[in-house]
């Protein structure tokens, strides 16, 4: 079997062994219902479609996809179980992809779960389920972009509260580099390609895209290539720290 496919297993198995896995399931459930019928006027809008519920999600994933991420490497550097990792014939991109992925297709399975919204929408009236799919599908690679990210710094430390904030900080950093007030820190003396390549890093800009059922391959590309840039970066971390 593919040692990518061994890990991810294991790494998966290992999330459902805990509470961790529960915990972070049911408060991701409970978050979005209350933010999408309450705080996004589900209701109130008279409108058949999930647009409330998707618009929460880059919030949902800055405070609760570092949680998952912290534990990535934080917690095998300081147990120790790393050096054990290490030792084990399979290469150093392997492992990191087979933890990546775990933490991937769990978070998957927290948004596959939220489906009965998307039965309630087709009940209530005749949405674009279309869009639905792309939306779910955005969601998923920011979900994947905010974990690359996590993965990294993770690695970077043994602390998690460490790993944790600091994830928070660059992942807020992504969300907000398409917001005039970032971009007017630029305009006095950047030149506009500049700025439009600061703007382009939003993932919110990216998400919203797909969100509304364009599904255009610069989205796809940008997502992508920001969790090969961060998985790249993290077995670079890793293979410095273990020259240490």
């Amino acid at each position: 079997m593919n040692p990518v496919m061994i890990l991810l297993k294991r790494e998966l198995r290992s999330y459902f062994a805990t509470p961790l896995a529960y915990v972070f399931i049911v408060i991701f459930l409970v978050l979005s219902g209350s933010f999408t019928f309450y705080l996004g006027s589900f209701y109130e809008r008279g409108q058949a479609d999930l647009a409330p519920f998707f618009s929460f999600h880059p919030w949902l994933y800055l405070f609760l996809v570092p949680a998952l991420s912290m534990r990535l490497w934080a917690e095998e550097r300081k147990s120790g179980s790393i050096e054990l990792l290490m030792t084990l014939p399979v290469t150093l991109f392997q492992t990191v992809l087979g933890k990546f992925l775990a933490a991937w297709a769990f978070t998957g399975i927290a948004l596959a779960l939220t489906f009965p919204m998307w039965l309630t929408v087709n009940y209530l009236g005749d949405p674009d389920n279309g869009a639905i799919l792309a939306a779910y599908l955005g969601s998923l690679l920011m979900a994947g972009a905010f974990l690359a990210i996590g993965a990294c710094i993770s690695a970077t430390t043994r602390n998690q509260v460490v790993a944790f904030i600091i994830t928070v900080v660059v992942c807020f950093g992504f969300l907000l580099s398409g917001f005039p007030m970032v971009l007017d820190l630029f305009r006095d003396w950047a030149p506009q390609v500049l700025i439009d390549t600061v703007s382009s890093f939003s993932f919110l800009s990216h998400f919203a895209s797909i969100s509304k059922g364009v599904i255009d391959l610069r989205d796809l590309v940008y997502f992508a290539a920001v969790i090969i840039t961060w998985l790249a970066a993290n077995v670079l971390v890793l293979d410095l720290k273990k020259a240490e």
